[in-house]
């Protein structure tokens, strides 16, 4: 590892892997607030946000980016290519590798991927919470010869253990720099794109592997009167028979997803919520270069 610079250090730095892999469970651990929402389901992340974390000797800006996968549709290109455009524009690189599954082809398919960028690339054993200590020993082992990483850091988002640890050494390989954004904020995303992520995290719950990919949303209005915020948000599916599973029996499914979204938009924005929720049909949107505009991407 090379020695640190004694002066004040901020840069950019992002996390890497095979969808699910614990990305943004450890970008919002290293935060220390939810900023990037997480779900079991692969491919949840499809936006670029940024979380900063301020230390008395680094700023340290951790960018959540969408896991890199084939893709199928427009959107999943569109997805890759914005995974690409921050990989060669950040200065450290965290490849997560869970200590709980074995290394894959498409491990070494991202690790090949990184090696040639100018970012310094780390190794992150991710998930230990999830083994005992001879798994992880040779999980170590075999993360450390799979690529020229600067550093090999086991690491559990859950507990927290060894998280000190990692930010330790990637702000160490961060540039000499002033701070890049102002004390206190921990997110420069608005918050509008926060809350319609925690909506579309809450209607990912329980759903049929078949939907995740074909479900978005937009707010389409977000007003603050004294302690109440009134939010009005459309949930996008494709098709009129993923409408009636996102609504449920009577409309209990999604009364569920927005008892479940209201109280994490009330953790964020701290105020209460009033939320509004209504499930529209967009034809085939992921393949629909119109279509995907209009929602974001």
């Amino acid at each position: 590892m090379t020695e640190p610079a004694t002066g004040f250090r901020a840069g950019f730095a992002c996390f890497v892997g095979r969808p699910n892999a614990g990305k943004s469970t450890l970008t919002n651990a290293i935060v220390g607030q939810k900023i990037a929402i997480t779900s079991s389901k692969p491919q949840t992340t499809r936006h670029v946000i940024r979380g900063v974390l301020h230390r008395p000797d680094a700023q340290l800006v951790i960018v959540d980016t969408p896991g890199l996968h084939r893709p199928r549709t427009l959107l999943g290109e569109r997805l890759n290519d914005l995974v690409r455009a921050t990989w060669s524009e950040v200065d450290v690189i965290g490849l997560c590798l869970p200590a709980d599954e074995d290394i894959g082809r498409g491990d070494r398919f991202i690790a090949a991927e990184t090696a040639g960028l100018r970012a310094t690339v780390i190794g992150v054993v991710t998930k230990i919470d999830r083994v005992d200590r001879d798994r992880l020993a040779r999980q170590l082992v075999t993360v450390a010869e799979l690529g020229d990483f600067a550093a090999v850091v086991p690491v559990s988002a859950v507990t927290g253990e060894q998280v000190p640890t990692l930010i330790d050494v990637m702000a160490g390989y961060l540039p000499e720099s002033p701070q890049l954004y102002p004390d206190g904020l921990l997110t420069d995303e608005p918050e509008q794109v926060l809350v319609a992520e925690l909506i579309r995290e809450a209607a990912l719950e329980g759903v049929r592997d078949e939907l995740p990919h074909s479900i978005a949303v937009m707010v389409e209005e977000m007003t603050t009167e004294g302690n109440l915020t009134k939010i009005y948000a459309d949930v996008y599916v494709e098709r009129s028979s993923q409408k009636a599973i996102v609504i449920g029996a009577r409309g209990s499914r999604l009364r569920d997803v927005g008892t479940r979204a209201r109280l994490e938009i009330e953790a964020l924005l701290g105020n209460r919520v009033y939320l509004d929720l209504h499930v529209r049909v967009a034809k085939d949107w992921q393949r629909d270069p119109k279509q995907l505009r209009k929602l974001g991407f």
